[in-house]
């Protein structure tokens, strides 16, 4: 199920720390995607952003070593980046990406999620400079925000202070490695579980498990098309994720669906990534 019911009670609460511009957690989403979607009933997910890149001095050297940097991970774990932005339209101001996020998620915990996403796909697939407001604001018509508060908010200190608040998340747990994901159980006397860095999706399964205490079933996956129609714009690569596909048995599915007008292929530098047409 995409639509989860919502129980305000979960018995566990998941910190995920990401940055924009990170392109391992990029590499991330598609075990988040799945997790959600077979576990999301037994835990809550809270975007916690990192400083870790948005305060960096990013001088031309610094920009050949992101370049290689995002090269490299794209190239490892399928979910394709482009270095090259780095060249050709650099990121001057890599905080105003997270103040916006923060500003998106003013109108909501969704509308955040749904514009981090957005921005990622700008950074890591359109080579567009976040830094610029006439992209943030077209990045935030596009998941349907209210214009006009974002941009208030975005010159307020509410987002300001709301990413201050992230930091300062970060600094308390201790997280010096981005992403990290830290879970917690329903006792607030334990500590929270930290894992850092990228791990298989059974890592991630087995942690829930030995936090609940049992290995509940996993729901059932949605139909690919649903899945491709409430994400908008997915990877090759989440979707062989989720549905335990290669990517040639992927690419081959979704062709059929081109044909028939129900999606459009975006080519990624490496791999593909697919968005449905309403």
């Amino acid at each position: 199920m995409l639509e989860l019911c919502n129980q305000d009670k979960k018995p566990l609460e998941i910190y995920i720390f990401v940055d924009p511009l990170c392109p391992e957690c990029w590499a991330l989403e598609p075990i988040m995607k799945k997790l959600f979607i077979e576990y999301g009933s037994f835990f809550r997910l809270r975007h916690v952003l990192s400083g870790k890149l948005s305060t960096l001095n990013l001088s031309a050297k610094k920009h050949e070593s992101i370049a290689q940097l995002w090269e490299k991970t794209a190239s490892r774990t399928g979910m394709s980046c482009d270095g090259s932005l780095w060249f050709d339209n650099p990121i001057s101001s890599p905080y105003l990406a997270s103040i916006a996020i923060k500003a998106a998620e003013l109108q909501g915990k969704r509308a955040g999620m749904r514009f981090l996403r957005k921005i990622q796909e700008l950074i890591f697939l359109k080579k567009q400079n976040v830094s610029s407001m006439d992209v943030l604001v077209e990045c935030a018509k596009s998941v349907n925000l209210d214009i006009e508060e974002f941009i208030n908010d975005i010159h307020s200190s509410s987002a300001a202070k709301a990413f201050q608040c992230d930091l300062k998340i970060a600094s308390e747990m201790e997280v010096t490695e981005i992403p990290s994901l830290v879970f917690f159980n329903e006792n607030i006397e334990d500590e929270g579980l930290k894992i850092s860095g990228l791990y298989p999706y059974e890592v991630y399964v087995q942690i829930i498990y030995e936090l609940l205490g049992e290995k509940p079933e996993p729901a059932p996956l949605p139909p690919i098309e649903r899945f491709l129609k409430y994400y908008g714009v997915v990877a090759s690569k989440e979707i062989a994720v989720v549905y335990n596909m290669t990517i040639a048995e992927v690419e081959k599915e979704l062709k059929k669906w081109i044909l028939q007008q129900k999606i459009q292929k975006i080519p990624g530098k490496y791999g593909a990534f697919w968005k449905f047409i309403d």
